[in-house]
């Protein structure tokens, strides 16, 4: 008898306990994250605008053409519609909605925008200025190879002990300053990269 009253004890308890963890109510204090949603009417509006087809439905093409504009406004390209992409283009917000603050990651950053950093152009000498540069170099015996036009070791090697002996960096690369100090003509397109780069 005892062993069936216990068991009955055992089996109420943990009813109890399972139904009280079921009913369980939020912890105050903490909120539950508001998820922004656009609405049908603003979906159609936005489809509207970047002349998709009208259905008020998230496809994969729309998505796409959000991203499209979200890029080229400045804001971070998730092909959804955010209350930032929403306000950007002027659709009216619910006055839910407008309870819902902007994520700050709606934005793009400054990395994000790759078109708008343009890296600095590359210098490249010519085959006929290595050429040049070999055969100077042979001159003033630094190097004992033919005058190729390619930058082989023996070639790194003539400059960077050519670029030592008149007081530049050592880089057994043939780059700008060498070429001048050398006397070997820049062509039309080095100059163009020269004053681009000193922007």
């Amino acid at each position: 008898m005892k062993k069936l009253i216990f068991w009955i004890f055992v089996t109420l308890l943990l009813s109890v306990s399972m139904h009280a963890q079921t009913t369980a109510t939020p912890t105050p204090g903490v909120a539950k994250k508001a998820v922004f949603r656009a609405t049908k009417e603003q979906v159609t509006a936005v489809q509207k605008m970047l002349k998709a087809a009208e259905t008020g439905k998230m496809d994969d093409a729309f998505r796409e053409e959000i991203k499209k504009y979200q890029t080229a406004n400045g804001l971070k390209a998730t092909g959804t519609l955010n209350r930032a992409t929403l306000e950007k283009m002027g659709v009216a917000l619910t006055d839910k909605q407008k309870e819902i603050p902007v994520d700050p990651n709606s934005y793009a950053a400054a990395d994000d925008n790759k078109s708008t950093t343009k890296k600095a152009p590359v210098f490249r000498a010519t085959k006929d200025q290595i050429i040049a540069a070999q055969k100077l170099m042979k001159e003033k015996n630094l190097y004992a190879g033919e005058a190729t036009g390619t930058l082989d070791p023996a070639t790194r090697a003539g400059l960077k002990a050519f670029q030592e002996a008149n007081g530049l960096k050592g880089t057994g690369t043939l780059n700008q300053a060498t070429l001048e100090k050398m006397g070997i003509a820049l062509t039309d397109k080095q100059k163009e990269n020269m004053a681009v780069n000193s922007q």
